[in-house]
């Protein structure tokens, strides 16, 4: 399936890693930009733009040259004065699961769709494809979360193609109640998803694998995969075809794995790979992305 123009949406932030003792590298992070990162690397310059709200201040400017240098199209990015990006710090434990401590609530991504900010639903006419997370649609008010929806809805109409990855946060969240109301909301205007097993277990209570395919199914949602962790993941076509993590992988740090996970899978797509051949690429590239430390892999 060729997926066209592709727009990833959400939030990018400046990420502070922790390298041991006092010591920390500094990048840029977020999931659907590493998402657009890879996808932009597979792909090549001019099929993939980022969209989202920044400041004007220098870490606004520090995003904007990472974006510029994976060939990322910026000119859907909104430029807000006094505003700011949001930051996280990571930090890894001895099996390389990670935790986070974030600095978001004033990030300047949450004005994204919100009147004044310059940007609107409209940018979606000269794509083919939107990519976007439980994140991506966490962050915003309610008034710009129905905004997008409904340009959602349009846009799918027209024969527009969602891809979207559940990503839960319950922090990000008033109550699990309205998580699951929007999260559902969403995932019905998606032809693309990437849930997770933990995250559907949190978020509706399924426990079992099946349940989870069983309701993307009743969705009308068969392009995909369900993640599992260290078991692989399964196509939500229906063939449970699956592909478990290499047993040789060394993990050190598990950031974007899923993010990594995701883009793989896509770009296989892109070039009309069949459901192993999607997944082997996103497994794969997954595997590298966890053998090294932070979400990007150098070039």
């Amino acid at each position: 399936m060729f997926l066209g123009r592709i727009a990833c949406l959400g939030e990018v932030m400046v990420e502070v890693a922790r390298t041991g003792g006092d010591t920390a590298r500094i990048g840029v992070a977020g999931d659907t930009f590493n998402t657009a990162v890879y996808l932009s690397r597979a792909l090549g310059r001019g099929r993939v733009a980022y969209v989202t709200a920044l400041g004007t201040d220098r870490q606004s400017d520090r995003i904007i040259d990472a974006l510029k240098a994976e060939a990322l199209d910026t000119a859907h990015v909104a430029r807000l004065p006094g505003q700011m990006p949001g930051l996280y710090m990571i930090d890894t434990d001895s099996r390389g699961e990670r935790s986070f401590s974030y600095w978001r609530s004033t990030s300047a991504a949450r004005r994204m769709f919100a009147p004044g900010s310059g940007l609107t639903p409209d940018f979606l006419d000269g794509f083919d494809t939107l990519y976007l997370s439980g994140i991506s649609v966490a962050i915003l008010d309610q008034g710009a979360r129905d905004r997008l929806a409904d340009g959602l809805a349009r846009f799918r109409a027209r024969g527009g193609k969602v891809a979207f990855d559940t990503n839960y946060r319950p922090v990000l969240w008033p109550d699990t109640e309205t998580a699951r109301a929007e999260m559902s909301r969403f995932i019905g205007l998606s032809s693309i998803a990437f849930p997770s097993r933990d995250d559907e277990a949190a978020l509706f209570g399924d426990e079992l694998t099946d349940e989870i395919l069983q309701r993307y199914a009743r969705m009308g949602i068969r392009e995909g995969a369900l993640k599992c962790g260290g078991e692989g993941a399964i196509s939500l076509d229906g063939t449970r075809t699956h592909r478990p993590a290499a047993a040789d992988v060394t993990v050190v740090d598990t950031t974007a794995a899923g993010d990594s996970f995701n883009a793989g899978f896509l770009a296989a797509m892109d070039r009309g790979a069949d459901v192993p051949g999607c997944l082997e690429a996103a497994a794969s590239l997954a595997e590298r992305v966890v053998s090294v430390r932070g979400a990007i892999l150098p070039r």
